[in-house]
Formats: structure tokens, sequence, C-alpha cells
């Protein structure tokens, strides 16, 4: 007999040799229809696999993220075995499980085409419906070699030849179906519940342009029905928000070939940029920040005592001055170090904090730039705290509340992800354990709840990372806390003590925004590029129905433009119909319309945006009803 431990601690007796199904099934029948994997020792096993001694076991299910991952990995056997079906001379590459689905790489002389993927669909839920087990070998090397190169797979050929002569091979079989794989899997198909094949694309073999371009196909897997059509719904709100086209469609700013990743801002892109940095000074005032702004050129000396150039070379541009190295700026904080530097400091002036809205440059993949999202220039709403060791806790905390203060006002959720130090990092154990424990602290004294990504700090220090979640449930890393004990030593700043002595300051590095550029393509989308009125680069749109108001339209704009909104008179010799529906495919917040009655009264007939209902009402309302909105960012 061995002992199984339970994940409530229990422990239960079972013969040598039980499979991790029947345990499931022993402690309840439930638990037996749904578990997926298990979980032995810290180790993901099929439930098909045998227990041969005392271990910890727990299963995974699939409203879990490791479910999830295994309904979808097997998902891409599934669509695999049926492309087989379908196009028997199909060679297969790979076929992993990925953040949103699964894709697969095939080489095929028959080019796919979406009315393919529908047949591939029908033939996979034939599969699915079959319950086929999918039944896990491990055999030698050579065995494995012999195999595929008789099936004439190739790719298949070339990685298990990549693997040291004495390794053991691991492959699924389902039915008339076998493929190299390292597992685990879903103990049957029958446990794919809802899929769909999204999407046809090229991809290099091993990612390499050198190699053959193959075709791969994208699908997306759930555990239910209902699940799948939530997440596909979410796909064509998220099309429709596509910040690119509404960024064109409203005239906020425009990518050209002339400067690919470096974004053009036109009128009314400035008008939301600006409003965004008038309430980021606003904010950062009444917060006690004070604003600098560095050289955006600097020379390689700086740039090695910062850690830059040996840790970030690959994404920096450079240049030369009276035949000596200098560097754009892909960060700002090295410029805030020398602006420190400036003046001898006592700690009676700490905590000092430098705020910059610093234009970065760094290098960026062509294939990685998206819109506003990847771009090779951008503005970092940065922010540099020096303290002391002792400030710590509370700094970190003002700043979250900071944080929380700006996301709120835009109606963006958020949770906080805590990463801890990289293998390419500066510094000693002790200086990154206390660093690590005062973010830690900070997170647990607002009642954060926070996540814990292991080694994925910045090179120089541990760093809390916001993560907004917009009106479709997307998640967007914006926020960034990072403290840093590190760069102040480097830069050997100082600040003389209580004591009369010496002292080296901790400093925080901190996003709000995080690049203004990608936060506006975030909100374009996060609103369907409807802005609320204090954001919106046209606030009001006047509409006369004839001539004979033309004169009383434009003397409502001036009154309004006197005071600071944003106002345009459609005075147009077009129909009044025609310019309501132009005013909505724009989304100008309100529009008014003026006939000879609204002339006559002092009137306007307010058509807001998104609400059916009009209504009538005086000049001075319709103003003092707009400017509260604005100023509460309504």
């Amino acid at each position: 007999m061995i002992n199984v431990t339970l994940k409530d601690g229990s422990v239960k007796e079972f013969e040598a040799g039980v499979s991790y199904l029947e345990i499931a099934k022993a402690i309840n029948q439930k638990l037996g229809k749904q578990a997926l994997l298990a979980v032995v020792d810290g180790v993901n096993k099929d439930l098909s696999d045998k227990l041969e001694n005392d271990a910890t076991v727990e299963f995974v299910t699939p409203d879990t993220p490791e479910g999830l991952h295994a309904i979808r990995h097997t998902c891409a056997h599934v669509m695999a075995q049926a492309i087989q079906h379908l196009f028997p001379d199909v060679k297969f590459a790979i076929g992993p499980a990925i953040a949103n689905g699964f894709y697969y790489d095939l080489d095929s002389e028959h080019v796919f085409t979406p009315e393919d993927l529908a047949a591939i669909e029908k033939e996979m839920a034939r599969i699915v419906k079959q319950n086929i087990p999918l039944v896990r070998a491990e055999i030698p090397r050579t065995m494995a070699l012999d195999y595929f190169a008789a099936k004439d797979e190739k790719y298949k050929v070339e990685l298990i030849t990549d693997l040291p002569e004495d390794a053991i091979i691991s492959t699924y079989t389902q039915g008339d179906f076998t493929d190299l794989c390292a597992g685990p899997h879903c103990p049957s198909t029958g446990r794919v519940k809802a899929f769909k094949l999204q999407s046809i694309a090229g991809a290099y073999w091993r990612g390499n342009e050198k190699n053959k371009m193959l075709q791969r196909i994208y699908g997306t897997a759930f555990p239910s029905k209902e699940e799948l059509d939530a997440y596909l719904h979410m796909l064509e709100e998220a099309a429709k928000r596509d910040h690119r086209k509404l960024g064109k469609e409203l005239d906020l700013f425009a990518i050209m070939d002339e400067g690919p990743g470096f974004p053009f801002f036109l009128p009314n892109g400035m008008i939301v940029r600006n409003t965004l940095i008038d309430y980021w000074r606003q904010v950062h005032k009444r917060y006690g920040y004070e604003e600098i702004k560095t050289p955006m050129i600097l020379n390689r000396e700086l740039w090695e005592r910062s850690g830059h150039w040996d840790h970030y070379k690959e994404n920096m541009y450079f240049t030369q001055i009276d035949e000596m190295d200098y560097a754009v700026k892909p960060m700002n904080c090295p410029g805030g170090m020398l602006v420190y530097k400036i003046h001898p400091h006592s700690y009676k002036e700490l905590p000092i904090r430098a705020g910059e809205l610093g234009l970065v440059h760094r290098h960026e993949l062509s294939g990685a730039l998206h819109g506003l999202f990847r771009v090779r220039c951008f503005t970092q709403d940065d922010a540099h705290i020096f303290m002391m060791p002792s400030q710590i806790r509370s700094e970190i905390k003002n700043v979250i509340t900071l944080f929380d203060e700006v996301y709120a006002t835009f109606g963006l959720k958020y949770h906080a992800e805590l990463s801890t130090r990289p293998e390419n990092s500066i510094g000693d154990d002790a200086t990154w354990e206390l660093a690590t424990n005062g973010l830690r602290e900070a997170l647990e004294d607002c009642g954060l709840d926070y996540i814990i990504n292991e080694g994925d700090g910045a090179f120089y220090g541990p760093k809390i990372d916001f993560h907004l979640q917009d009106s479709i449930g997307r998640t967007w890393q914006c926020g960034t806390i990072q403290l840093d004990m590190q760069l102040p030593e480097r830069f050997d700043l100082t600040y003389t003590g209580e004591d009369g002595l010496k002292h080296r300051p901790v400093m925080i590095h901190r996003v709000v925004y995080g690049s203004i550029e990608r936060f506006i393509g975030i909100l374009i989308e996060h609103y369907a590029g409807a802005f609320p009125a204090w954001l919106a680069p046209c606030q009001v749109r006047i509409l006369n129905i004839t001539d004979n108001q033309k004169a009383y339209a434009h003397e409502i704009a001036e009154k309004m433009d006197a005071l600071g909104l944003r106002v345009w008179v459609d005075d147009r010799n077009e129909k009044l119909g025609y310019k309501i529906r132009e005013a909505q495919v724009k989304k100008v917040p309100y529009t008014l319309v003026v006939g000879d009655a609204e002339m006559e009264n002092g009137q306007v007939n307010v058509r807001q945006r998104g609400v059916q209902e009009q209504s009538t009402m005086s000049v001075d309302e319709f103003i003092a009803k707009l400017q509260a909105e604005i100023a509460a960012k309504a």
C-alpha cells in the first residue's frame, strides 16, 4: 500500500500501481469526470500514469489556468488528427498551446483557406464525440527516429535528432494519430468541449527566416461553449475598437512609412494628449512632485555607469559627437540621477519627488511594431523619488494612492503583480531582499491583492506592475513602481543625515500612464473612441437648420470658446440628418441643434451621445451642465 496526501491535507491509502484517474474517482465521481491532470509532488502528470510510491497529489480541473492549457494543448492534437484525415499529405511541425489558444505549423502543397477551417472543425467535432483516449508512450530515441522517418515526418525527425542520444522520447496516440509531444494531456478527446479555428498565417520553421515558410492555423478552446462565445464576442468588440482603425477615423494619429514606429499626432490627437498631460500635472502637483526635463542624448560614460550599456545596449540608438560616443536615451532615470547630484541634500528635504515627461527611444524589431501599443519613440510619464530607507513603505503607499486615483478617473480597474530578482541583475542578495520586502509590505498595507512574478524584475531592482482592465475585460500593463538601491550607489548619490554623516538614498522609479502614446491607444479602445467630454477633441458640435440661424450658432460657439470649451459650428449647406449622423460617427459628446424657435428663446436642442431622449434648455443652462461634467471628469 502507498499513502497519497491530498490537497486538503488528508491521507488515503491505495494499492501501488493505481492510476491518477482511479484516485480522482475514489475521492468522488464528480472529480473523476472533471479532472484533466494530476500534480504529483509539484509535477504535472497524465491521469493514466501510475503511482508506485507515497506522494502528494492534487488534481487540475478545467476552471484553472493549468486545466485550460491542457484543454488547448489537447485541442491542437485533435486539430492535427482532423487535418491528417482530410489532408493526408500534410507534414506536421509543432503544435503548442499559447496564451489565448493554440496553433499548429504545417507543411503542405495545399494552401489552406477559411473554407478549409470549417471542414476541419467539423472533423474535429467528430473526433471529440468519439472520446478517444490519449495514450502516452516513452520510447528510445532510435525507435522514435525510425517511427517518424517511416512516416516521412521530417520536422519531427529534426526535433528528435537535436535531443541527446540517451533521451527517452514521449509520444501521444489518439486512435490513428500519433504525435511527438512531452505532454501532459487531457485523458481523452471528449474533454475538449468548445473550440474555434480562427485564422491562417505564415511562419518560418523554428522562427528562422532562412528556413521554409510553413502554414500556421490558429485556434482557441474553452471549457464551455458559454466561455468560448464570450471570448469570441470580446474579439469582435476588440476589432471594432482597434485603436489603429479609430485613430484614422477620428483623425487622432498616423503611422507613416517614412517613420515606422514613430507616430505622428494630428490636431485631434494632440488635444487628447495635452489634456492627459494637463491632468497629469494637476495630480502630481497635489501629490508633491516637481517637474524636471533632462536631455535626450547623453554620453557613453553615463550609460556605462547606469548599467544600460551592458544590459540594454541592443535596444538603444547611438550617435557620435566630436568623435565621442553618445546614446539617445531609452530611459529617463540616469538624467534624474544627475539632477539630484547638482545640489547637496539633507534628510530634511527628503523625500524629493521629481517628475518628468521624457521622450525616450528604444529599438523595436519591425515585426513587433503595433500602432501606439509598440513604438520606437514614446513619452514616459516618469518620476524618481529619492528618500531615506525609513520612508520606503510610506512613499510606495503614496504612489499606490496616486495610481488608484488616476485609474479610477478613467474607469479602469487594475490588479498588481510583484516581480522579483531576475538572473541578469546587479547588487547583493541582502539589498534585493530589503527592496522586495518594502514593496510587499506596502501592497499589504494598502490591502491590494497581488501575484508574484518570480525573476521578472528590472536588472536593478524589484517592481510592482499595475495591469489595467478595460471595458471589455482585457488587461494592459501600464503603471510600474520600481524600487532601486543600485543606481544611487552607482551614481554616488548621498544626503546628510540627522547625525551629520553622508548616507545613501533609496530611489523609486515609477510611471502611471507608462507611455502616453500607449495609454492613449488603450483609452481609444477602452472608450471605443467615444471619449468622455473632458477628454474629447471636440466637445460640442452646433448645427444650424437653415442659414437664418448661422449667426446665432456662431454667437453660442464664441461664448463657449471664451470659456475654454471645445466647440465647432457645422454650418455647411447639408441636410440636418446628414450633419447629425456625421457628429455621431465622429463620436462628439454633445450635438446642439438650433432652429428659429431656439434662436428666439435663447435655447439649444441638446442631443447627448448615447442618449435617445433630446432636451431643450437655455444656452447658459447647457454650458453649466457641460462645465460641471468636465470638472468632475465624468
